[in-house]
């Protein structure tokens, strides 16, 4: 790794009001105050709300299972339904339409879109406290990692060729792409430079803290995992997803996790971007809707089965890694310490395309010359019980598990808590427990107010409500929940009603039946609309 310079470049008036703002905000501890935390945030990218054995699922997510009975799981944690918006909410601790990053109308916004200097990400707003921070994985926020605090990176960019990236930069500086059969692959690689940071931070920096975001690519599309891993999950899921999607909500109500009904499968409903030729390059076992399992023809059910058998290999191998990560700190007997996150970006995505090195029939699913997607029938069963897939602001596109693990800060163990929280309050959250006040202000000062709230006091009793309301907006999907009320809509079709507290199935649409709760919430969510894009304006 090469060595980082204390002195960076003078920036904008503003950026300097920013720094001089963090510094002066920013608590000391009291001498016989304990240490501030170690922070990691660990993401991965569109695993469903049930993936986790912890949370129902089947696949075999030990290390995850062993945080979730030490800590906290949340049962109604929400993310913006797509990558780059959830990573720019969650460092920042902002709606990531009110920072450009993502659509609003009249705004250069979107996916493309650059932060106004004020929203910082989090290694900036902790360094002033003395942390170091690593960042391994993937980015899709705007800028360059080394340029936005964070001491060292693996950026992993080409996030289509798990064994044999052709763009990935440690430092933000390029790499060469892995050869064929290296051993390389993405989980592995990300993990490594992860747990090449701690030992690091180790050896040379053990008197400060540090944050670690750990962002890794699965169980994202393409479909590519280890044989070894696909091995073990070969025959699992030959009952189809009917049957496994039932096993997966009784599992959830006996953990506790959701009230009410399962939703049922919108047959109708299927990927939500139209690529008409890759029905054609995947071959006849792929199918984009959730059609009856008995529907399917023979050959389809294998196709199908083996997807998935791959999908769960990816999660596997995600969790052996981060069991890699658990070790580490235990080493350097920092875990008790460390205030640690593990999230998705999105729910299951019911995308189905064909892109980068494109796809071979001939060849084992799930190698590198394979593109093989979830698809909208096994994203379903991923997203169980929930309704939509990612893109989508119904619950299944914004509901992710949130554990949530820090023994020394933390008291309960293997608790569940109930109430609404999402990712604009990791920011908050961390800079309450690392003993700095949010930044506070107006839009013409250096910093606005964190639209994240600080979760400490439920990480104490779910006795107490964080948010007021909650708002989405995506690709003309849009939402917003005030309390146990749910105001959602697909993009270009009307309003519907649905109260969570029974209902987060989003089964029984109230729409008609309360037309003045529909125009009540519908006015706030217009309201917050315009807030964000006064604060988004240059």
């Amino acid at each position: 790794m090469r060595p980082i310079s204390l002195i960076r470049p003078l920036r904008p008036l503003r950026d300097f009001a920013l720094l001089a703002c963090l510094l002066l905000t920013a608590k000391l501890p009291a001498a016989d105050a304990p240490p501030r935390p170690n922070i990691v945030i660990i993401l991965a990218d569109d695993l469903g709300y049930s993936d986790l054995g912890c949370y129902g699922g089947e696949i075999q997510t030990p290390g995850l299972d062993a945080l979730a009975k030490g800590g906290l799981r949340f049962t109604q944690f929400y993310n913006t339904a797509r990558c780059w918006p959830t990573r720019a909410a969650l460092l920042t601790g902002y709606y990531p339409q009110a920072i450009r990053r993502d659509t609003l109308p009249g705004i250069q916004s979107g996916s493309g879109g650059t932060r106004p200097p004020w929203a910082k990400l989090l290694p900036d707003m902790l360094r002033p406290l003395g942390y170091r921070s690593y960042h391994s994985g993937k980015w899709h926020i705007d800028g360059k990692p080394t340029e936005n605090g964070f001491d060292h990176s693996y950026l992993l960019q080409d996030a289509g060729r798990y064994f044999s990236p052709k763009n990935h930069l440690e430092d933000d500086k390029p790499l060469p792409q892995p050869t064929p059969g290296s051993g390389y692959y993405s989980t592995t690689a990300i993990a490594n430079h992860a747990l090449k940071c701690l030992r690091e931070h180790a050896a040379k920096h053990a008197d400060q803290p540090f944050f670690s975001y750990v962002a890794f690519l699965a169980p994202h599309f393409p479909l590519h995992a280890l044989p070894e891993d696909i091995a073990r999950y070969k025959d699992k899921y030959k009952s189809g997803w009917e049957a496994v999607r039932q096993a997966r909500w009784e599992r959830i109500q006996m953990l506790g996790l959701v009230k009410g009904d399962l939703s049922a499968v919108e047959h109708d409903i299927g990927p939500p971007y139209d690529f008409p030729d890759a029905m054609k390059k995947l071959g006849p076992g792929e199918v984009n809707r959730p059609l009856p399992w008995s529907d399917l023809t023979k050959e389809q059910q294998q196709f199908q089965a083996a997807k998935m058998a791959i999908h769960a290999a990816m999660v596997d191998r995600m969790d052996r890694e981060i069991g890699r990560i658990i070790a580490q700190l235990k080493e350097m007997k920092q875990l008790d310490n460390t205030l640690l996150f593990f999230l998705s970006d999105n729910g299951a995505s019911a995308e189905i395309m064909v892109r980068d090195d494109g796809h071979d029939q001939a060849a084992e699913p799930g190698s590198a010359n394979t593109h093989l997607c979830l698809g909208p029938g096994w994203s379903s069963v991923a997203n169980t019980p929930f309704r939509r897939h990612k893109t989508w602001v119904h619950e299944g596109g914004i509901s992710t598990p949130l554990i949530v693990h820090w023994p020394a800060g933390i008291k309960a163990r293997g608790e569940l808590r109930y109430h609404t929280g999402h990712v604009v309050d990791l920011a908050p959250t961390i800079l309450a427990a690392a003993q700095r006040a949010s930044p506070s202000a107006k839009k013409d000062d250096a910093n606005p107010t964190l639209h994240g709230k600080s979760l400490l006091a439920l990480f104490k009793s779910d006795d107490t409500a964080t948010h007021n309301y909650l708002w989405w907006s995506h690709e003309g999907n849009r939402a917003l929940r005030l309390a146990n009320w749910k105001l959602v809509a697909a993009a270009k079709q009307p309003w519907e009603l649905y109260d969570l507290t029974s209902d987060r199935s989003e089964s029984a649409n109230l729409a008609e039946k309360m037309p003045d709760k529909v125009a009540e919430l519908a006015k706030l969510w217009e309201a917050k609309q315009t807030e964000f894009q006064e604060l988004a304006k240059p």
